[in-house]
């Protein structure tokens, strides 16, 4: 019995020294606290004790949000402790002494995309770190026509477009694996 308590004491230890995330729904994501909120994700606010000032809110195309209280807010390119702060200081005003959470519930806005001939082609969600081999697998690979040498990750940055070259051969023998990047949401891996 002094095992058990041992490991249950030293599961609260590692809770309160790392400060680990916990996802209240097994299926929803634990993101890294430095996660910037995206266009189509979910989120769940809530302040505590007031029952209408709860539920799940959509980050829209624009970035923005919109919650009880608070009116309009942007939430796209904020991290969640970055947001909580902003609903704390706007909810204060109504309610002095607010205790505001915001958790992301779904990052759906956060994506990848593989295209050409691959598989199974299509929108990947990107949570944590992903590669460009692991987006490959993802997508079932490549067809038995594709151009495996000629692959290319396409990444914007605002109105700018670069176009990163992939030599699987490379990669699948052990060589430059440098080029085996990882991908930043709403990166585009091109299969010709």
């Amino acid at each position: 019995m002094v095992l058990p308590m041992r490991l249950i004491a030293l599961g609260f230890w590692l809770l309160a020294c790392c400060g680990t995330a916990y996802a209240a729904d097994p299926a929803a994501p634990v993101l890294p606290d430095g996660y910037k909120l995206r266009p189509g994700d979910t989120l769940v606010i809530s302040v505590w004790k007031e029952t209408d000032l709860q539920g799940d809110v959509l980050v829209r195309p624009d970035g923005g949000v919109t919650f009880p209280l608070v009116g309009e807010l942007q939430a796209a390119g904020h991290t969640v402790a970055e947001l909580t702060s902003m609903l704390e200081e706007r909810v204060h005003k109504f309610i002095p002494d607010a205790v505001v959470t915001v958790s992301v519930k779904a990052a759906a806005g956060n994506r990848v995309y593989v295209i050409g001939k691959v598989n199974k082609p299509g929108d990947f969600p990107l949570i944590g770190d992903m590669d460009v081999m692991q987006a490959l697998s993802l997508a079932g690979g490549a067809t038995p026509f594709a151009n495996t040498n000629s692959i290319r990750i396409l990444r914007r940055d605002g109105d700018h477009q670069t176009s990163i070259p992939f030599r699987y051969r490379d990669i699948a023998h052990g060589r430059k694996l440098d080029q085996n990047i990882l991908l930043q949401s709403g990166d585009t891996v091109v299969v010709p």
